[in-house]
This record gives C-alpha cells, structure tokens and sequence, in this order.
C-alpha cells in the first residue's frame, strides 16, 4: 500500500488499460477520478470497480482544454488535492498514409497528444499550487520508436509524447515534479483489437515480433504505471518504460525486395 492517500486522475478509463490503472490504485489505496468520453462506458467501469468512497466520474474529451481541467478541479474538489495524473486517454486508426484526412490528423494528435498536454499542464498547475510535487505519467506506445505505416497518426502521436514527456520532466523537476512515460506493446484491448488485431494473419504477424509470444494484459501495464507512481520511481523522470514482451529489442522487420 505504498501508494496509500494518494489521490490519482485517469484519462481514457472506461475500459483497456485506464480501468486497469483505476482499479489497481484504488487496490493500493489511491483515490480515484476516472474520465472518458464514453458516459455509458464510464458509468459501467464505475459500477463495476465500486467503491463509492474512492472513485468518481468525470465525462469529457481530452482534446477541449475545459474538460480536461474539470478532471483536476474534480479530485480537489472531491479529495482536496492531485497527486498524480494518469494522460491515459487515446486512439488509432488503421488506414494508408496517402488516405489519412486532415480531419483524421486532426482528432488523432488532438487526443493523443493535445489532450495529453493539456493534462500536463492542468495538473502541473494543480500540484505546484498545493505543494509537495507529484507525478505524471503519460501512456505512450512502442509506436513512439516504431515505424509502422498503416498506424501512422498514432505513431506521430506517440513519437510527440515522447519529447512531451523530455521536456515537461525537466521544466517541472524544480517543482518536484516527476513525468514519466509508459509504452506498451500490444495489450490486449478494445483498441487493439480494432485497429492492430485486424485479421488471424495480422495477430500473427504481431506476435511473430513478440518474443514473449502473447499479446499483454491490461493489468500488466498498470503494474508499472504502479510503480512509476510511487516513491521507489523516485529518481526517474523523462523516462519511458516499455512493457511490450520484447517487441523493440527485437526490432520491427519488412520484407526486402532486391532491385
């Protein structure tokens, strides 16, 4: 129960790994306020994980700047302070790069990497207002590394985040406050499912690339967000960590034609 007191905000928390974070801190004796666009979905996760006590609920869309500070104004309102924020919230799409629309671009980087900064920014704010730092961590990917076409929206999403991440970390460390990353591979999630796990051959090719030889649980994410969370992280920062089953050390590899 290190983590027991504390009070922790999560984007995208109606199912996958932000309902996995919710649930694992709130096992460790975290408050939580949990937001998502999903009001049903929200609701559903909320009633599920019970604890009335600990948990609230927020509905909005991280890609508006108001809602986002909702979140935050939430926990203090209902917990008196934030402690830590969990920009968890994203999407992709599986689509050709000559086919991607503005619109596409836009909702993409407005969730994942727009609606990731407003997040730093609302709680930076709340926790150098209260005092006694705080951290955030922010859910990127393997894609961050990776160069893979058909997810190239997200990809930019998450290759921002990780200099959003850089940068943030050094400007709030005076402030005692850490920002980390988590980049997963592939968990097995709604998201997952929809736009990676498109067909048996592309599940396999996936797990062709994975030496642990199975997709991840969302639980095993938030294991190391978890941590992150926590004082044992308490010299990391700018950092991401990447539970992916090996995916990167083995390296991402296409087919080679000779010319």
């Amino acid at each position: 129960m290190k983590l027991s007191g504390k009070v922790a905000a999560i984007t995208g928390a109606a199912r996958g790994i932000g309902k996995a974070c919710a649930k694992r801190f709130l096992d460790d004796g975290v408050k939580v306020v949990i937001s998502d666009v999903d009001a049903d979905g929200l609701a559903a996760t909320a009633a599920e994980l019970g604890r009335p006590d600990a948990l609230r609920t927020v509905v909005g869309n991280v890609a508006r700047r108001p809602d986002v500070d909702q979140l935050v104004a939430t926990a203090v309102k209902e917990f008196g302070r934030l402690d830590i924020m969990v920009n968890n919230a994203g999407v992709a799409r599986n689509q050709d790069i000559l086919d991607i629309t503005e619109q596409d671009f836009d909702e993409i980087i407005g969730i994942n990497l727009k609606g990731a900064f407003f997040g730093v920014q609302a709680a930076a704010k709340q926790m150098i207002a209260q005092g006694g730092g705080g951290v955030i961590i922010n859910m990127s990917s393997v894609n961050a590394l990776l160069a893979i076409p058909a997810l190239a929206t997200y990809a930019m999403s998450k290759g921002g985040m990780k200099q959003l991440t850089s940068v943030a970390a050094v400007a709030l460390a005076p402030h005692n406050i850490r920002v980390v990353a988590v980049g997963p591979g592939t968990i097995l999630t709604d998201m997952v499912a929809s736009s990676i796990y498109t067909s048996e051959d592309a599940r396999k090719t996936v797990m062709s690339r994975t030496p642990a030889g199975r997709g991840g649980e969302p639980s095993e994410v938030a294991s190391v967000v978890a941590f992150l969370a926590s004082d044992d992280a308490s010299y990391i920062t700018g950092q991401t960590i990447y539970p992916d089953g090996g995916r990167l050390v083995l390296n991402y590899t296409v087919p080679v034609k000779e010319k």
